[in-house]
């Protein structure tokens, strides 16, 4: 791996560790206020977010960033920053140990590089996906630095797929696996990355949910599936606030035409 790349990979790991210590200190403790679109917002997540803004741009000269408690439009740069400085907001307030920091590098509008980060489990995720950038990255994805890949087994009554909760429309008799509800959209996806999960659903995830994940579950093997419309390129000057991108997750495409048609009930 090249200096840049290393760089790139210290930068996300040292300044999740960071934060999310201090994050852990407040876990469960502070008061969350309600946001606009009915999202909860705590002094922690705007604590974090100013945090990890000020870290790039003392880092990464002309970087842009776009984050979910503050630069909401991306700004068109070449290199950008995406930050969810505490993706599942409410489990943090209600005391539950399923939270994590998530950072993705966008290159002219796409993730190549994401990190995730859940201090309570001590589980930090990266991947790299060049996809059609032209860029020479670095490959794969890992868990703790050991590299990870998606399940090949078929559904059963033994495995897991991961619901969000504006999906239960999906919870129909003879669903082909167990459901789970975790209740934070980077980690759903992650745990398809890992193997744990064969797919996972999203109705209604924001850019900032997406960045990291995106690029780790397709390094893992995965398969993503946008059902209504693309992400990723970001347009320049557009403000992601209020736009949401509905997402499929599988471990591999067989199981796409398995598991999409049970979605039809979901509103997106």
């Amino acid at each position: 791996m090249n200096d840049f790349w290393t760089t790139i990979l210290d930068f996300a790991q040292t300044t999740t560790t960071r934060v999310g210590k201090q994050l852990i200190q407040d876990f469960g403790k502070v008061q969350a206020d309600q946001k606009a679109d009915g999202s909860l917002v705590t002094q922690a997540d705007k604590w974090a977010d100013q945090e990890i803004r000020d870290a790039i741009a003392s880092t990464f000269s002309g970087y842009g960033i776009l984050s979910e408690e503050s630069d909401q439009s991306f700004p068109g740069t070449e290199w950008c920053w995406v930050i969810d400085p505490l993706d599942g907001t409410t489990n943090f307030t209600r005391g539950i140990p399923l939270w994590t920091i998530s950072l993705g590098l966008l290159y002219r509008g796409t993730p190549i590089f994401g990190y995730v980060y859940a201090p309570t489990l001590n589980q930090a995720f990266h991947g790299f996906w060049a996809g059609s950038s032209g860029l020479a990255t670095p490959t794969g994805a890992f868990l703790n630095h050991h590299p990870i890949h998606t399940s090949i087994d078929n559904p059963s009554n033994n495995h897991f797929f991961n619901l969000c909760s504006r999906s239960t429309a999906a919870m129909k008799n003879g669903f082909p696996c167990k459901i789970r509800m975790l209740g934070v959209a980077s980690y759903n996806f992650l745990t398809v990355a890992t193997g744990a999960t064969l797919g996972g659903i999203e109705a209604t995830p924001k850019v900032w949910d997406l960045a990291g994940a995106w690029v780790i579950v397709q390094a893992a093997g995965g398969t993503w599936l946008s059902l209504k419309s693309e992400p990723f390129p970001l347009s320049p000057g557009e403000d992601y606030s209020d736009r949401s991108f509905p997402t499929l997750v599988v471990s591999r495409p067989e199981l796409v035409p398995v598991f999409q048609p049970l979605l039809e009930g979901v509103k997106i």
